[in-house]
This record gives C-alpha cells, structure tokens and sequence, in this order.
C-alpha cells in the first residue's frame, strides 16, 4: 500500500499543538499518556505512521459525544489510535473496530489495554467487505444494536463500498465519515491512476447521487498534512 507524502508548514503544526495542549489538559480522558502510549508503541511495533492526529482524534470523540454514540463502528484500526479516543465518547459507548492485518490487531490490542478499554472496544479481523456482512446478520439477529457513527480509515478503493455495507446497519441521523479524501488536493483530478485518489473521488460522486446520504467534504491542515474528511448523516 503506498501513502502520500506528508506535506509540511510550521504553522499547521504549532497550532496544532498549541491549541491541543489547551483544550486537552493532562487531567483529560483519554490521557495524554495513554494516547502517546499508543503511538509510540505503535511505531516500535512497526506500524506505518498513518494514524489521526490529536485533534483529528478528539474530533472524533466530540462527535461521538455529539451524538450519543452506544455504537461506532471502525473500519481500519491500525495501532487503534482513534479506536481510543472514540471509545473515550462515554462509559457506555462500544467500538467494533474491523481490520484486516492480524500484526495491526495485536499491536492496537496492547494499546486499548494501556488505555482502559479493552472491554469497550471488539476488534473483528478479516477483510472489512467479509467482516461487514457478518456484523450486518448480527444485527438483523438482534444480537447487537446499530450504529450512531461510522469511521472509515481504511483501504481507499473501498472507501464506498464500506459507505453502502455500513448503510444498512446505521441508525437515521447516523453520521459516516471516511477519512483521507482530499489527499493534498488531488480530489479534484479528474484524471489518474491512483486507486486512492479514485476511491476519495468515487465515494464522494456516489454519496452526493445517493438519497440516504447528505454529505459534505471538510478539508483540513495540521501536523498530518493537507487533506480532509468527508462527512454524511444518513437520513
């Protein structure tokens, strides 16, 4: 899989930092030790340096306090970095994380034990289209409740595909939100080869032809880059 190279301004980076360092003091949840815990070990462990931000993370977390989150549902977990921070939305909330790397998902396991949650979070190992059908039968079954957000992180040439499998399974007034789609700006490219750049394109083309979704695409910057998020309530 390749990444994009990470564009870099020491402005992004320092308000990054210093608005984090404001707005999540040590004495917050989760813990700034916890957190960097998880990216260190994360990065020991070999594991490619592709995780939110922290104020992507807290973004996360916020919307899931936001919306009362009981269930999210992740696809990607990688080092379960954001896992963390969304499974931190309230004592109640549960996180099934999907992610298709058994080395990932024993990594993000010691991770989400440092942390405290490791009885808030189940990590479902498989490719995300095999694992999808599966957590969809559960609950037709009624053997779990449906989703309040979605987080999509991962393969991008999936990027609808996990939007049309998450659909059925989300309650009205869901939010779904797929990481990486304005990839430096590459969105707009009408013409390329990159299968990354073509899942953003094609997920974003599909949600706005789509009658359950209202979505729309908020760029950001900071120390992760120039991309952005799309966002979707399903209606």
């Amino acid at each position: 899989m390749s990444y994009l190279k990470h564009e870099t301004d020491e402005r992004w980076t320092a308000v990054d930092r210093y608005s984090f360092s404001h707005l999540h003091p040590k004495s917050s949840n989760p813990s700034p030790e916890a957190l960097e815990y998880a990216l260190s070990n994360s990065e020991e462990k070999g594991l490619p340096d592709i995780a939110v931000s922290p104020s992507q993370g807290k973004f996360l977390m916020l919307q899931a306090k936001l919306l009362k989150a009981k269930n999210v549902l992740e696809i990607g977990t990688l080092g379960g970095y954001s896992t963390i921070w969304m499974a931190n939305a309230s004592p109640e909330t549960k996180v099934t994380s999907v992610e298709v790397d058994k080395r990932r998902a024993e990594v993000a396991q010691e991770n989400f034990q440092k942390a405290g949650v490791s009885d808030r979070v189940e990590v479902r190992l498989g490719p995300g289209m095999e694992v999808l059908p599966q957590v969809a039968e559960e609950i037709k079954q009624g053997k779990r409740g449906k989703f309040q957000l979605v987080f999509i992180d991962a393969d991008k040439q999936n990027n609808w595909n996990y939007v049309e499998a998450a659909l059925g399974m989300c309650d009205s007034g869901a939010e779904i939100i797929v990481d990486n789609v304005v990839r430096q700006g590459k969105l707009a490219l009408e013409n390329t080869e990159d299968p990354g750049i073509e899942g953003a394109r094609k997920v974003v083309e599909m949600i706005g032809k789509d009658d359950r979704l209202d979505g729309v695409v908020l760029q950001t910057v900071g120390e992760k880059s120039y991309d952005g998020f799309l966002i979707a309530v399903v209606k």
